[in-house]
């Protein structure tokens, strides 16, 4: 494998005597898009949110040269790490520009944050049509648009996205998915967590699946695609 941009080794979630996450190992590789599949309750989340130090975990998270799993999640976000959760989790009385402006607040570098701005709004047009509109009065595709924004302006190295279909109309998912491939298509890492396994192998180059807490297969996403395992279990076939 090439050089992992992060690395997990042997990640365990509990919440109490219930394992969320069994000692899983996966790696995703510099400007590499990969996809974590499996059915509600697999772990998925769990997985991002321990990767992203918003819950407790054990095992070895390696990040670039760095091991992060004793980092509190704010240090992480200098560092180039940054999640959209599920369920979008905009600040909903703030207006779209001042969600986008706290995807920025530990920078600095005022003239690269304001050309920031200026490639999510290329990116993503219906916000800046909208920028004083308060994010709460938003459809969720919208809102997941701009979550996805928020995230851009930290300008991150890897981006962690957790159910970015959930709950939209399919033309809207159509879009949010356009927008998640031309971000890779620019060179970010994306790690991506989708319900929807068909849509995430097709825009992803490799998959995990979870099931139960572990990770019960691992290939490229054109292998998983044929997968008969895959197909009756996650493609309905």
């Amino acid at each position: 494998m090439a050089q992992a941009l992060i690395e997990a080794l042997n990640l365990q979630v509990h919440y109490g005597g219930i394992a969320a996450v069994k000692g899983i190992s996966f790696a995703v590789e510099q400007n590499e898009i990969v996809c974590l599949i499996g059915a509600n309750g697999a772990g998925k989340t769990s997985t991002l949110k321990a990767l992203a130090r918003m819950i407790p975990s054990s095992g070895e998270i390696h990040y670039g040269s760095e091991r992060i799993e004793g980092l509190p999640s704010h240090e992480l976000i200098g560092k180039g790490l940054a999640l959209v959760p599920e369920g979008r989790g905009v600040f909903a009385r703030l207006t779209i520009a001042e969600n986008l402006a706290m995807g920025a607040y530990h920078r600095r570098d005022t003239s690269a944050i304001a050309a920031d701005l200026d490639r999510v709004y290329g990116l993503l047009p219906r916000l800046k049509e909208r920028a004083s509109q308060v994010a709460g009065t938003l459809s969720g595709g919208e809102q997941q648009m701009l979550a996805i924004g928020r995230a851009l302006m930290g300008r991150p190295k890897l981006l962690l996205l957790d159910e970015p279909s959930m709950g939209l109309a399919p033309l809207m998912v159509e879009k949010v998915f356009e927008v998640i491939q031309a971000v890779a298509a620019e060179g970010m890492t994306i790690l991506l967590v989708e319900q929807n396994a068909r849509l995430a192998l097709e825009v992803c180059s490799r998959g995990y699946v979870m099931e139960s807490g572990l990770i019960t297969l691992a290939n490229t996403s054109a292998a998983l695609l044929a997968d008969s395992r895959v197909r009756a279990a996650y493609l309905g076939e």
